[in-house]
C-alpha cells in the first residue's frame, strides 16, 4: 500500500477515489472477536512503520459506573433513568424567562436567592501521587511564592456569590438592577442544575472522560452525541470501512455508543493512528464524519476531507512534562504568533521549529506571555484558525500533539506564559470535517436559521442554552488547560456572542441601553461566567482575556460580583484609534484625542492595550510601519544608503505610537509577531481562485506562501534600519520588566499640549515625556513630577541604537525644582526633540 509522510508522521494512502481498501473487506457483523490486519497504524515516528504497543492502564470511564450525561432535555445515568428535565436554556423575551431547547419546570427551578448562595459545591475529591502527577480528580497548580513557580495544590470551584457589588463598582448599572439580576438568577439556577445532576462543573467539564473514544483495560469505548441520526456505525482502518462492522447502539437521550474489547491477544480493538469515522444515517442521507470529541484529525496529500485519528500513543511515546507552570504575572507582555507563518522560509512552520528558533526570540525580546493562534484543527489554511472544524484536536499542519506539548514545556523552562486563542464564538461550517450538521440536523450544536448562522464570517452560531453545548465548550475549555498545560485563553469573537446582532452593523456609543436588552445573548454571557468559574475556580493562575469590541460592562468584574468574569478585555478602540490617525498627517493628531482613547477604560477592568495586531497585518489591510513608510520600504532600509524624510519619520513615530500604548493603554500590552521591528507588507495566505456561486471570480495568489512568513532576519540584520526599531521593542519590553509602570497605581497625566504637540505623564515614579511636533524641538522644557531628587534617561527612542539621531546625552542628570508645575509639586527641565519620546527615573547618587 502506498504511504505519506506529514511532519515526520507517516500514514498509509487509500486508493484514490474509494474510502474501501483494495484488499478485501472482513464484514465481522458486529462480532467483537480478533481485528484484521488491514487497520493500519498511521502514526509513526520518522517515517518507520512500527507495532504499536498501548498502555492499558486505568479507565477514565468504568462501564458499571452511574457518570451523569444530560442529553436531550433528560438526565441520562447509565441504567437509572430521571424524568426531571434539568436544563436552564433560558433568553431574554420580554422581560420572561422563555426556554428554548430543554424545557425546565418552573416550580423546579424557582428557589431563594440565599438559600441557593448558602448550596455548597459538590466537588470530586483529589488525589495527588507523589511525584506531583495529577491522578484521578486531579489536583491545581497553585503559586510557590518562593520561586515563581507553580505546585501542586487542591482545587475546587466556589459557589456562587450574590452578584451585587457591580451596583457600587459602577453606580449606572443602577438603571439595569432588573436585566443583571435576572442574569446573574439564571446563572446561579444553571450552576445549581450542574450541581445537582453533574456533581459540579469540575465533574461537567471532563465530557472528554466520557464521550469520544476512551480506554480501559478490557477494551475502547466511543460515544457519541447525534440526536438527529437514526443509525451510526465506527468506521476506520481498523474494520476496512466497513459500515456493517461496528454497529452502534442509540439510547433514549441520542447518545450512540459501541464498545471494542481488545483482541484476543491483548492488543487495541483500534490501533493507535489508525483513521476513523463514524458513519451515519441521518435526515440529510448518509454522512461519514469526524467525530466532534476527536483528539487529532490529518489531511492526507491530494484530499480535500480529513480524516479523524485514534491518538493513543503508548506511554514510552507520551511527551512527559519537565518544567513547572510560570507565575501568572503582575503585568502581561504578550507575544502575539502564528505557527505556521513563524518561519523565514515561505512554508508552513512546525511545532518544533517555534520551539527552537521563536520561544527563545521572544524571551530575549523581554515579552512574558506566548499568545499562539490557530490551535484548534481547522481544514481552511487561511482562516487564521478561526473556522474550526475540530475543537479538541491541534492541528496536525505543524505536528503531533506530543510537539505541542514540548513546545509549551520549552516555554515554561524560559518563563513565558503559554496563551490559546480559543475560538468558542462561532464554528466552520464545513461539513465534510466539523460539527455543521453533524448529525444531518441543522440545531444540532447550534441555533437553526438566520440565529445560527453568522453572514459575515460564513460559519455557525452555538446554541449556548444548549446542556450538550455547554458540556462540549466547557469540556473543551478544560481539556486545553489540563492536557496540553496551556496558561490561559484569549477568548475570540466575544462582542459576537454576547449579542444576536452580532455586532454587525451597530456603532456601540457607550449608552448602557446598548448592553442591557433584547439584543443581548443571556444564554451566551451565562455561558461565559461559567467558563471563566472552571478556568478561575481549577486554574487559579490561568488567565483569560476577552475580545469585546462592544465595551461591556462588568466584563472584567469577578463572576461572584455580578461580572462576566474575564481577567482582561482586549483595548480594540486603540488600533482603531491608531488606523484613523494614519491616514492622515500627524500634523493633525490630537494630543487630547490620543490620551483620551488610550485612558477611556472602565474602573477595575483591566485591559490589553495593543497598537495593532494580526488584524492589521491581513491582506486588504496594512501595518503601522506600511502606514508610515510605504514603498519607501522597499529601498531605504538599508544603512549603506542615505534614508528619506518619510523613513525617518515612520521610524520615530512607529516607536513613539508603542511606547505611549503601552504607558497609557491598559495593564497589558501585545504586540503580533515581526511589528515589533515594523515587519513590511502584509499576510496573505497561500489560496487558489474562487469562483462564487453568483459568478464572482475572487483572485488567488498562486497558492503562494511567500508573504505568510515572518522575515525575523530583517530585524536581526545590523546593515538595516529595521534593527533599530526591534531594539527599541525589546528596550520597552525590559523597561517594563523593571519598573512594572503598566500595573502601577500611580498614573498622573500633566499636559496633553495642542500647540507644542507635547504628551508628559507620569507612571508610579517614572516620568514619560512624549514630542509629537514634527519640526519643533525644545530646550529646557518643564515637565512636572512627584518624587523629588535626581532623574535620570532610561528610555530615549533618539538613541542611535535605535535608529536615531542620538541628541539627548545618556549621561546627563536633571535635577527637580520645587514649586508647582501643571499640577505638580515639583519640575525638572528636559530636552526634548522633534518625533521622540524619553522616559526618565528618579535615581540615587
Amino acid at each position: 500500500m502506498a504511504a505519506f509522510t506529514i511532519a515526520g508522521i507517516r500514514f498509509s494512502a487509500l486508493p484514490a477515489g474509494s474510502l474501501l481498501p483494495s484488499s478485501s473487506v472482513s464484514a465481522r457483523s458486529g462480532q467483537h472477536g480478533e481485528r484484521s490486519s488491514a487497520g493500519l497504524s498511521l502514526l509513526s515516528r520518522k517515517g518507520a512503520t512500527r507495532h504499536w504497543k498501548i498502555f492499558a492502564g486505568n479507565s477514565s470511564y468504568n462501564t458499571d459506573s452511574a457518570s451523569t450525561a444530560v442529553t436531550s432535555g433528560k438526565v441520562l445515568v447509565p441504567g437509572v433513568p430521571i424524568d426531571e428535565p434539568p436544563n436552564p436554556t433560558v433568553s431574554t423575551e420580554g422581560g420572561e424567562a422563555v426556554s428554548n431547547d430543554l424545557q425546565v419546570s418552573k416550580d423546579r427551578i424557582q428557589m431563594e436567592d440565599k438559600a441557593e448562595a448558602k448550596e455548597e459545591l459538590v466537588a470530586s475529591k483529589v488525589m495527588v501521587s507523589e511525584d506531583g502527577e495529577n491522578e484521578g480528580a486531579e489536583g491545581l497548580t497553585q503559586t510557590d511564592e518562593s520561586d515563581g513557580t507553580l505546585e501542586t495544590a487542591p482545587r475546587s470551584i466556589p459557589p456562587p456569590g450574590h452578584g451585587q457589588r457591580i451596583f457600587d463598582i459602577d453606580p449606572l448599572l443602577d438603571a439595569h438592577r432588573t436585566h443583571l439580576n435576572y442574569r446573574y438568577t439564571i446563572y446561579k439556577r444553571m450552576r445549581h442544575l450542574i450541581d445537582t445532576h453533574e456533581g459540579g462543573i469540575d465533574a461537567f467539564s471532563r465530557g472528554y472522560e466520557n464521550f469520544g473514544f476512551t480506554r480501559s483495560e478490557t477494551g475502547i469505548t466511543y460515544r457519541e452525541w447525534a440526536p438527529g441520526a437514526m443509525s451510526a456505525a465506527l468506521i476506520g482502518d481498523f474494520n476496512n470501512w466497513n459500515p456493517n462492522a461496528d454497529v452502534m447502539a442509540r439510547n433514549e437521550f441520542g447518545v450512540w455508543e459501541i464498545f471494542l474489547p481488545n483482541n484476543a491477544d491483548g492488543s487495541p480493538a483500534i490501533p493507535h493512528g489508525s483513521r476513523v469515522k463514524i458513519h451515519m444515517e441521518t435526515p440529510s442521507g448518509i454522512k461519514d464524519s469526524i467525530p466532534a470529541w476527536i483528539k487529532f484529525s490529518v489531511q492526507a496529500p491530494g484530499e480535500i476531507p480529513y480524516n479523524g485519528i485514534y491518538y493513543d500513543p503508548p506511554e514510552e511515546e507520551k511527551y512527559v512534562f519537565q518544567h513547572p507552570q510560570p507565575k501568572r504575572p503582575r503585568s502581561l507582555r504578550i507575544y502575539e504568533s502564528h505557527i505556521g507563518m513563524s518561519s523565514t522560509e515561505p512554508k508552513i512552520n512546525s511545532y518544533a521549529s517555534f520551539r527552537d528558533d521563536v520561544l527563545p526570540r521572544i524571551k530575549k525580546l523581554g515579552y512574558n506571555a506566548v499568545q499562539i493562534m490557530a490551535i484548534q484543527e481547522h481544514s481552511y489554511y487561511a482562516s487564521f484558525g478561526y473556522h474550526v472544524t475540530n475543537f479538541f484536536a491541534p492541528s496536525s499542519r505543524f505536528g503531533t500533539p506530543e510537539d505541542l506539548k514540548s513546545l509549551i514545556d520549552r516555554a515554561h523552562e524560559l518563563g513565558l506564559l503559554v496563551l490559546m486563542d480559543i475560538v468558542h464564538s462561532h464554528a466552520s461550517n464545513n461539513v465534510l470535517d466539523g460539527l455543521n450538521l453533524f448529525d444531518g440536523t441543522d440545531t444540532h450544536y447550534f441555533h437553526s436559521g438566520s440565529r445560527g448562522y453568522h453572514w459575515m464570517w460564513d460559519s455557525r452560531l452555538f446554541n449556548y442554552g444548549n446542556w450538550e453545548v455547554l458540556r462540549f465548550l466547557l469540556s473543551n475549555a478544560r481539556w486545553w488547560l489540563e492536557e496540553y498545560k496551556f496558561d490561559g485563553f484569549r477568548f475570540d469573537g466575544v462582542t459576537s456572542m454576547m449579542y444576536t446582532h452580532h455586532g454587525l452593523q451597530v456603532a456601540f456609543t457607550g449608552n448602557y441601553n446598548e448592553y442591557f436588552g433584547y439584543a443581548t445573548d443571556v444564554d451566551a454571557v451565562i455561558y461565559l461566567m461559567l467558563v471563566n468559574d472552571l478556568i478561575h475556580g481549577i486554574f487559579p493562575e490561568a488567565v483569560s482575556i476577552g475580545e469585546d469590541v462592544s465595551g461591556m460592562p462588568t466584563f472584567c468584574i469577578p463572576v461572584e460580583d455580578g461580572g462576566v468574569g474575564f481577567d482582561y478585555r482586549l483595548h480594540m478602540a486603540i488600533a482603531d484609534k491608531w488606523i484613523e490617525f494614519l491616514k492622515k498627517s500627524d500634523e493633525h493628531w490630537g494630543m487630547g484625542e490620543i490620551v483620551h482613547t488610550l485612558t477611556n477604560r472602565r474602573w477595575l477592568e483591566k485591559c490589553i492595550a495593543y497598537a495593532e495586531s494580526h488584524d492589521q497585518a491581513l491582506v486588504g489591510d496594512k501595518t503601522i510601519a506600511f502606514w508610515l513608510m510605504d514603498k519607501d520600504m522597499y529601498d531605504f532600509m538599508g544603512l549603506d544608503r542615505p534614508s528619506t524624510p518619510r523613513i525617518d519619520r515612520g521610524i520615530a513615530l512607529h516607536k513613539m505610537i508603542r511606547l505611549v500604548t503601552m504607558g497609557l493603554g491598559g495593564e497589558g500590552y501585545l504586540n503580533f509577531m515581526g511589528n515589533e521591528f515594523g515587519h513590511p507588507e502584509w499576510i496573505d495566505f497561500p489560496r487558489g481562485e474562487q469562483h462564487l456561486s453568483t459568478g464572482v471570480v475572487i483572485p488567488g495568489n498562486n497558492n503562494s506562501y511567500d508573504k505568510c512568513r515572518r522575515r525575523f532576519d530583517l530585524g536581526d540584520a545590523d546593515y538595516l534600519r529595521y534593527r533599530g526599531m526591534q531594539e527599541f521593542d525589546q528596550a520597552m519590553q525590559h523597561l517594563e520588566e523593571k519598573y512594572g509602570f503598566m500595573t502601577a497605581e500611580h498614573q498622573y497625566i500633566s499636559r496633553k499640549d495642542e500647540g507644542d504637540r507635547m504628551i508628559v505623564f507620569e507612571r508610579e515614579d517614572l516620568v514619560f515625556v512624549f514630542n509629537f511636533h514634527w519640526n519643533n524641538s525644545y530646550f529646557d522644557y518643564r515637565v512636572g513630577c512627584a518624587k523629588p531628587g535626581k532623574y535620570k534617561v532610561v528610555l530615549d527612542s533618539d538613541d542611535k541604537l535605535f535608529g536615531g539621531f542620538g541628541r539627548i546625552d545618556a549621561a546627563a542628570e536633571y535635577f527637580t525644582a520645587e514649586g508647582w508645575h501643571d499640577n505638580r509639586p515639583r519640575s525638572f527641565l528636559v530636552y526634548a526633540p522633534s518625533r521622540t519620546c524619553s522616559v526618565y527615573a528618579p535615581c540615587e547618587d
